[in-house]
């Protein structure tokens, strides 16, 4: 049965916990019709005053280091805890078709099962920052709907990951034993990022190089500059698999959060974080109108084949696009 998206009616419904109504809110805010934009915006104000209640984590890695296992258990923990666990999982998208994988909630069975769980896999449609380009609407929805631990998977595609700084409270990066290779596919950037470093999946024959691995970051995260609340990364292993040391991540990440709201530093972040969005929000609006302005639509084909013909340079065409934008608005 189809049901109402008019603003007051979906955040009515959020209010009460209604998963098909926040999954009905997300594909909204997500829409990129100009007819929904509205709705949309006006959804988003109500939800406002009820959001900035939750603790938001960022999980990233690269592939095939068991984010989504890890969360599915992670996630466990947490609705033992009596908390309502919301995973915002962001899937890569295929640059020439659009398409995405999508498969992130058919890797978390027992989490997906909870009915104080919500998981919403999103294509990130090739946005550079590892997150799709309403991430962050989405989490201030799930707030709203009363999901007070918010996990963002990302994509997982090295240097571009920086963006979950942009949302979470804290971050954990995940990568797997491999006697000193992981440091190869990690990159100083996301490091930099991390509040808590963890080597995945070390159980079984995987134990002795997870322990090399341990004591590898230890070392190097002594060498990279202390975070703006001024300590590092903390280095632990875990395996999903057999829950060790998913208790003393879960420990580790209640005293972090603990110690970043006494001491201001998360008051503070989520400010930073704020303006930040604002920034990017009129870079994406500019983005659309340049690419939707009737004389740019016109130019484009004509320049881009000169371009591709090596008659004119793509600097030389860029600012000649701009100007006609400029000049045209």
């Amino acid at each position: 049965m189809s049901r109402s998206t008019e603003p007051a009616e979906l955040f009515h419904l959020l209010r009460t916990g209604d998963r098909s109504a926040l999954a009905q809110a997300i594909t909204l805010v997500e829409s990129t019709l100009p007819s929904e934009q509205g709705r949309a915006e006006d959804l988003l104000e109500r939800c406002l005053p009820s959001a900035q209640r939750s603790l938001r984590i960022g999980i990233t890695g690269p592939p095939g280091v068991g984010k989504s296992t890890l969360i599915d258990a992670f996630g466990m923990l947490l609705i033992e805890q009596g908390h309502r666990v919301a995973v915002l999982a962001v899937d890569p998208s295929s640059q020439q078709s659009g398409g995405s994988i999508l498969g992130d909630k058919t890797r978390m069975e027992r989490l997906g099962a909870e009915p104080g769980a919500f998981i919403r896999p999103t294509a990130s449609r090739g946005s550079l920052g590892g997150l799709a380009r309403r991430t962050r609407e989405a989490m201030v929805l799930c707030e709203a709907a009363g999901y007070d631990r918010i996990l963002i998977e990302t994509v997982g595609v090295g240097q571009s990951e920086l963006d979950v700084d942009h949302l979470t409270d804290l971050n954990v990066l995940l990568t797997l034993p491999g006697a000193g290779d992981e440091l190869q596919g990690i990159k100083r950037g996301i490091m930099e990022s991390a509040d808590l470093i963890v080597v995945t999946k070390c159980d079984g024959t995987n134990a002795d190089r997870a322990r090399t691995a341990l004591l590898d970051l230890q070392h190097a995260v002594q060498l990279l500059p202390a975070r703006a609340h001024g300590g590092r990364a903390e280095v632990l292993t875990c395996s999903a698999l057999t829950g060790e040391g998913l208790d003393p991540l879960l420990d580790r990440i209640g005293l972090l959060h603990e110690r970043f709201r006494t001491s201001g530093h998360l008051a503070s972040r989520r400010a930073a974080q704020e303006g930040w969005w604002m920034h990017r929000t009129v870079e994406e609006g500019l983005l659309q109108a340049f690419r939707t302005h009737p004389k740019v639509i016109e130019a484009l084909p004509a320049l881009g084949a000169e371009v591709e013909a090596g008659r004119i340079s793509p600097f030389k065409a860029a600012r000649q696009l701009l100007e006609l934008f400029r000049t045209a608005s």
